[in-house]
């Protein structure tokens, strides 16, 4: 029961089974913040930080997309073939793509390029076609069904045409110790 006078204008005037409501008001502070959520729900809906402010956080994001596309170019899907024609007569692009293939090719090619898990590379014998821009298509690209990586996300680009001129120029016909036997279909090229 109530013991003083303010308490007994709390009690609210219905009754249940006995039993009288006290009206308990919640704090004010209480109060407050949920109105303070309320109002905060609504700016935040109206997003002004962006939608406001100029063309929206989606035009933005599309922009900064074609910057990065702009300073980071995706490397060349298939080699131009004069281009690595002319890099195959240049001894420094040779000597790099030796690197590249002794460092990256040679533990599936052998370092002498005869074959050793991958085929052989010194034969007039292709799987994948027997034009310098076929063989760096297949390097960019990789041949994933017969485990070979797809270089063209680990090599830079200049490497892939370095490493395809020597792979073309630098290893037909030089004939390695126990090469791997014949792969693919013979592709007759002019000497």
């Amino acid at each position: 029961m109530p013991t003083n006078k303010s308490d007994q204008d709390r009690l609210l005037e219905h009754n249940y089974d006995g039993i009288q409501e006290y009206d308990n008001p919640m704090p004010r502070w209480w109060v407050w913040i949920f109105w303070a959520s309320i109002l905060f729900a609504v700016v935040y809906g109206l997003d002004p930080w962006h939608v406001l402010r100029g063309p929206g956080r989606i035009a933005e994001y599309d922009a900064a997309m074609a910057a990065a596309a702009r300073a980071f170019p995706p490397p060349a899907a298939g080699g131009n073939a004069a281009t690595l024609d002319a890099l195959g007569r240049n001894p420094q692009a040779m000597a790099a793509g030796k690197q590249v293939f002794v460092t990256n090719c040679a533990p599936c090619h052998r370092p002498d390029g005869g074959g050793l898990i991958g085929p052989n590379l010194t034969d007039d014998y292709w799987i994948h076609g027997g034009t310098v821009t076929d063989v760096h298509r297949t390097i960019t690209q990789g041949v994933l069904d017969k485990g070979m990586p797809n270089w063209g996300k680990v090599l830079k680009p200049e490497q892939i045409d370095d490493v395809a001129v020597y792979v073309f120029f630098g290893l037909h016909h030089t004939n390695p110790p126990n090469p791997k036997a014949p792969q693919g279909e013979k592709v007759e090229r002019p000497e």
